[in-house]
């Protein structure tokens, strides 16, 4: 057995039965066993590939929009640019390269990364090179000013709550033992403010789940954004409303049992956007729009085809696919979704609508 194992089954024992947040808080950030704590998970060798890293089209999209808000609102001279969740900083590095030509927008941005992982750490290092990365692990250490921010795939992370609707009300899923073994199993009835107006919209075997950490995590950088001005693009996949079982496990980009190997697959679920809508007022946030929509019209066809007057061969063949991929509703163009953020008194970011 995994030493992540025997320490979960250990605590079990001796504690009784831990949530679902708890079970995914010591899979992923565990100082000696946690997935993100000890490795970098993405690309081939990994167990995912996240949108930055299929194409530089994604970042240099984002960048340019967080430009256009940072002009829309006065090009203050100071701000946070700041990345939620930044993997291997290919997506900052992107956003950087982009926004060169944008005058005084490198002078005035001071670079702000929330990220826990030592591991991840040290190669955002190397991908940005910049000595003036101010590291967070969290986001409510981040400056009192204007916030110009992304989190792409950061929010699916975030460990979550499962209450599955019975008879008796409320129960909620949590991991015990059964034979020796980790398994789930469903906690007493229990009465919980929150979930009363899900009533109207469940039935008896229905799951949602909750995801405290997202709700405060968004709640500090709405404030920041009605308080100081700035943005927020949140790009993940999930949908308006939490409904139904989506925690999920990869590991070697094949979907996994998320109890057979504490520590050694990724584990996500889908965010309830809505719920962030909700957490980030009194910041205004825009239409939950498709991955695919938001590109387009910021204008990712026009880039690729830009792109591809250099291109031939497999090179060409690739960049074809990696536009495929992060626009074509078949593939990550309806799954994920973009949600923006951005103050009551101001437009909304390109590519958005209210």
């Amino acid at each position: 057995m995994s030493g992540l194992r025997d320490h979960l089954i250990a605590r079990i024992s001796e504690g009784g039965p831990i949530t679902l947040a708890d079970y995914m808080a010591a899979c992923l950030m565990h100082p000696e066993h946690g997935y993100y704590a000890t490795r970098d998970p993405f690309g081939a060798a990994g167990d995912f590939i996240t949108a930055p890293e299929i194409s530089q089209m994604f970042g240099e999209l984002i960048g340019l929009c967080l430009a256009q808000c940072w002009m829309d609102q006065g090009a203050p001279d100071a701000f946070a640019l700041a990345e939620a969740g930044p993997g291997r900083g290919t997506l900052m590095a992107d956003i950087l390269r982009a926004t060169r030509g944008v005058r005084g927008f490198h002078a005035a941005a001071q670079l702000h990364l929330i990220e826990t992982s030592p591991t991840l750490r040290a190669i955002q290092r190397d991908k940005i090179a910049r000595p003036d990365i101010a590291f967070h692990d969290r986001v409510d250490t981040l400056p009192e000013m204007p916030i110009y921010l992304v989190a792409n795939e950061f929010f699916d992370a975030l460990p979550i709550r499962q209450f599955e609707r019975t008879g008796e009300g409320w129960r909620e899923r949590l991991i015990g033992l059964q034979k020796g073994e980790l398994a789930f199993g469903l906690g007493a009835p229990t009465a919980l403010p929150g979930l009363t107006e899900r009533l109207d919209d469940t039935r008896p075997g229905d799951v949602i789940e909750t995801c405290a950490p997202a709700e405060a995590s968004v709640a500090v950088i709405g404030e920041r954004i009605h308080t100081h001005g700035g943005a927020a693009l949140i790009a993940d996949y999930g949908d308006w409303r939490s409904l139904g079982d989506t925690f999920q496990a990869l590991e070697g980009h094949a979907p996994a049992d998320p109890l057979a190997n504490p520590g050694k697959a990724d584990l996500t679920a889908h965010v309830d956007f809505e719920a962030l809508a909700k957490s980030a007022s009194p910041a205004a946030h825009t239409r939950l729009t498709a991955q695919g929509v938001f590109l387009e019209r910021l204008g990712i066809t026009q880039r690729a085809q830009a792109l591809a007057r250099s291109l031939s061969g497999a090179a060409l063949e690739n960049h074809i696919a990696a536009h495929r991929r992060l626009t074509d509703p078949a593939e990550m163009g309806t799954l994920f979704k973009v949600l923006g953020l951005y103050p009551r008194n101001a437009t909304p970011p390109p590519g958005l609508e209210t």
